[in-house]
């Protein structure tokens, strides 16, 4: 292994990891969005609105994330709707994102007992407040661990978006391998990329997890 070539390569690897942050953590944050609102819907089964974020759950959790990439790009153009790569990566993982978030999020709350809202509302506090400090934070104590599995996954997921000619980590070591057949120092690049990217978010969401569970339940 060339430690030289590697030096070389690094501001690129740097240039890829920086987009596939800034893509990865923006369709994240879309995710976030959509899987609350569809948790809601869900949950509390708003009529006819539910019957639709059912439907985008099973179709987006159930096809790859490459698939939908290439429907947004290349489909799109043909029904007049033209959008940028990056801009395809941040809503396709946000779409893709948002239906496993939604999941988690629901399940959190058909988790929390009825008996600690029908106590909260018999002490006399309203909806809202029994939503934001009753039915929520339990809501989310249950659903972290889902949530961290979902955040690790969506910023493997980054992986695809070569295929819609993004620089990102993925383009850049096949990219750099095609070119000069540096394999095994372009792969080890890449892991190390990868894993400097996931680690912390794995160690933080047990860190979470573990505060959340404590402040909840106290153990």
């Amino acid at each position: 292994m060339n430690l030289q070539v590697m030096g070389e390569y690094l501001p690129l690897y740097i240039r890829a990891f920086v987009l596939t942050i800034r893509i990865g953590w923006a369709g994240i944050a879309l995710a976030f969005f959509i899987g609350i609102a569809a948790a809601f819907i869900m949950h509390f089964k708003i009529p006819v609105l539910k019957l639709f974020v059912r439907a985008y759950v099973e179709l987006f959790r159930n096809t790859p994330l490459l698939v939908q990439l290439f429907f947004i790009y290349f489909g799109l153009p043909k029904l007049g709707l033209s959008i940028s790569a990056e801009t395809t990566g941040i809503v396709g993982l946000g779409l893709l994102g948002g239906s496993y978030m939604a999941e988690s999020f629901r399940s959190g709350l058909d988790n929390v007992p009825v008996s600690q809202v029908e106590s909260a509302f018999s002490l006399g506090m309203k909806k809202g407040l029994t939503f934001a400090e009753v039915i929520f934070p339990q809501a989310l104590a249950v659903s972290i661990p889902g949530i961290v599995a979902n955040l690790v996954f969506l910023l493997k997921e980054t992986s695809v978006f070569s295929a819609i000619s993004l620089m990102d980590l993925m383009f850049t070591a096949k990219d750099l391998i095609g070119l000069y057949y540096d394999t095994t120092e372009c792969l080890v690049m890449l892991v190390i990329a990868y894993f400097i990217m996931l680690l912390p978010v794995s160690v933080l969401g047990s860190f979470v997890e573990k505060r959340f569970r404590y402040r909840i339940y106290g153990v």
